[in-house]
């Protein structure tokens, strides 16, 4: 295993099985590109090959978030995410959970004289390899009887004030304070959404990989959650986002800081594999 605490600019098939071993990865958080985005910006994505090594470096009982929608392409959605999901069947996961991303608002809201109402959500399918090691249940589902008996006196204890939430989880999609103004990522998952499923398939420690990294959500909810992360990006820009969201919440948390940390010599969060990127002024 190479270096923790580090995102390479290079292809991600190729970034797992150069620096990844075996049965290391506790969680992986991602959102691959999809349909008409599965070449974008010049880069091919194979699923294939990605679940494969994501089983490979997967441990027993780690968990894959993989959130992924469909394009409705000619008329018809492209069903591009379940046969993802057949794939990771296929190769071994256990497809534990199928959960619901309901956006707080969509790009393209239905018409009256359409014929399809607004699209709003994405897929976050839960894998595993064997039975997950860690769950914890975020409990913050508001009960309406808490502190209530029921009439037969079944219950030894009276309802808890808050249950585990449902598999479906809402977030506001276009806030991102940490982000890098004029930052040109197509579509970055919600802070929140990286940061709960951390939460839930992890523990402090932990490492966390994405191999889609974009403008990296999945890095900043492991660092504020005290886990460890690993992960690729392609783009050389999306990598400038990276550095920019890593450093800007470093800054936020500790007022001391004044300039800007140099992730790259200091804290070796970025690492620029084969590149130079003096041009990003990094």
């Amino acid at each position: 295993m190479t270096d923790t605490n580090v995102v390479y600019n290079m292809d991600c098939i190729e970034f797992l099985k150069t620096y990844i071993v075996a049965n290391s990865i506790d969680l992986t958080v991602t959102s691959p590109p999809y349909d008409n985005l599965k070449d974008y910006h010049g880069y091919a994505f194979n699923p294939i090959q990605t679940i494969k090594e994501l089983y490979r470096v997967t441990k027993p009982g780690g968990v894959v978030v993989w959130v992924v929608g469909d394009a409705t392409i000619n008329g018809s959605e492209t069903l591009s995410s379940f046969e993802q999901a057949i794939v990771f069947k296929q190769l071994g996961f256990n497809l534990h959970d199928t959960m619901i991303y309901e956006k707080n608002s969509s790009t393209f809201p239905a018409r009256k004289d359409g014929n399809r109402y607004t699209q709003i959500f994405e897929y976050m399918f839960v894998f595993s390899k064997g039975k997950p090691t860690t769950a914890n249940l975020l409990c913050d589902k508001a009960n309406k009887w808490a502190g209530h008996k029921d009439f037969s006196g079944k219950l030894k204890n009276p309802v808890p004030s808050y249950s585990p939430r449902t598999n479906i989880w809402k977030y506001t999609t276009s806030f991102d304070k940490y982000k890098r103004k004029g930052s040109k990522h197509d579509a970055p998952f919600p802070l929140g959404l990286a940061y709960d499923h951390i939460r839930t398939w992890s523990n402090p420690n932990d490492l966390i990989l994405d191999p889609f990294m974009g403008s990296g959500t999945t890095a900043l909810a492991a660092m504020m959650n005290d886990r460890r992360f690993i992960g690729s990006e392609i783009s050389k820009e999306y990598c400038f986002d990276i550095n920019y969201k890593l450093n800007n919440y470093l800054k936020k948390k500790d007022k001391q800081l004044i300039n800007q940390i140099d992730f790259i010599k200091d804290f070796n969060v970025f690492h620029a594999h084969n590149e130079n990127y003096d041009d990003f002024g990094m």
